[in-house]
């Protein structure tokens, strides 16, 4: 069992106001530790809201890194539900009399482990480690050192993160490459040899500067990546072509609002195909997301909303999406299975996704090389 899965993320420290009744005395961290393979430290910090009578909460898994995520909390007499939406992740529990622990199951995905969480004292306490530095707005976008490998053949899924200060893509292309550093759909990718969509790398890099890096400056070390060890060189055409559409529907969105770290960066996350948590991430970050990893061809950001968004998606992907991650077994029949993509987006977080034509800009290439040696 894995607690975060990212595509591209650092989860950042935010919180969720939910009303509920029962016992008054659960402000306070929360901690314990479970073991899905190797220990694992948890924290819930729930704090008391005197207006609606509920809890703001954050959870925090110190042995990864230990950055926040929202959890809403709801209580009904001595039962007590911890639920972290993004991460798909709840805790069922009952208070103990004495009003110190609560003893109840932890559940991610279609895995459950035993759980008793402790109240805290400040003696037993567990760190919660600082926010990570970010990186300075005016910091250079290129890296002190580098390496590119040959990814494990036929290695499935694919990943771009951040871990510590070293950005890192594991079973990458080229053309996946620039997909994340242009910010643009497979079939906005003009020329080039075949290998750009065939050979896959392992990729980490240390930036010059200190600090976690913000979207647009990832995107900038890696253009710069590519052009110093790749030797790519590109232009810009405008194109109409077939895209998807992403807009506000008729009620409006449904999706809650994170003001904590408005320049951090995104988390994004597939907990399995299908299965998307998402965390401080704007209306650009998810259209780059479904039009990277999910969708067979670009999708165009119309909704207007500014700011960013929790919310978790669910569906049943069709044969069209997720190509990039290579063949999948076929779909065992499911009447309970939930909807496809376009319904689920409607349904889920109040937004539509539309098939249409729009200009879009076509990174050309003129001039690549594979690799150098590291």
């Amino acid at each position: 069992m894995r607690i975060f899965v990212r595509m591209m993320a650092l989860v950042v420290c935010v919180s969720a106001l939910v009303t509920a009744q029962g016992p008054q005395n659960l402000a306070g961290q929360w901690q314990g530790t479970i073991n899905p393979g190797k220990e694992l430290r948890l924290v819930f910090v729930l704090t008391a809201n005197a207006a609606s009578g509920g809890y703001s909460a954050s959870m925090h898994s110190i042995d990864q890194g230990g950055q926040g995520i929202a959890a809403t909390v709801v209580t009904q007499g001595n039962s007590v539900r911890l639920s972290v939406a993004p991460a798909g992740i709840t805790f069922e529990g009952k208070v103990a009399a004495d009003g110190n622990s609560i003893a109840g199951t932890f559940t991610q995905g279609p895995g459950s482990l035993p759980l008793t969480l402790a109240r805290a004292t400040k003696e037993t306490a567990f760190a919660i480690p600082a926010p990570p530095k970010t990186m300075a707005s005016d910091a250079p976008l290129t890296f002190e050192v580098a390496t590119i490998k040959p990814s494990v053949p036929n290695a499935p899924g694919k990943l771009f993160t951040v871990k510590g200060r070293d950005v890192m893509t594991i079973n990458t292309t080229l053309a996946d490459l620039m997909t994340m550093a242009y910010d643009v759909h497979l079939n906005q990718i003009s020329g080039g040899p075949s290998w750009m969509e065939n050979d896959k790398f392992d990729i980490t890099g240390r930036p010059v500067a200190e600090g976690i890096p913000n979207v647009d400056q990832l995107r900038g070390l890696l253009r710069g990546l590519l052009a110093d060890r790749f030797r790519l060189t590109v232009h810009t055409e405008k194109k109409e072509m077939q895209a998807y559409v992403l807009a506000v529907g008729n009620s409006g969105h449904k999706m809650t609002p994170n003001t904590a770290s408005p320049t951090g960066l995104p988390g994004l996350g597939f907990k399995q195909l299908g299965v998307l948590g998402v965390v401080n991430a704007n209306m650009g970050h998810f259209a780059g997301l479904l039009q990277s990893s999910v969708l067979d061809r670009p999708v165009v950001d119309r909704t207007g909303l500014q700011g960013r968004f929790d919310f978790t998606l669910t569906w049943t992907p069709d044969d069209s999406q997720f190509r990039s991650f290579g063949p999948r077994p076929p779909a065992t029949p499911d009447p309970n299975a939930p909807p496809g993509l376009f319904t689920a987006i409607q349904e889920q977080i109040g937004l539509r996704l539309e098939r249409g034509n729009a200009p879009v800009d076509v990174i050309v290439v003129d001039r690549v090389e594979k690799p150098s040696e590291n």
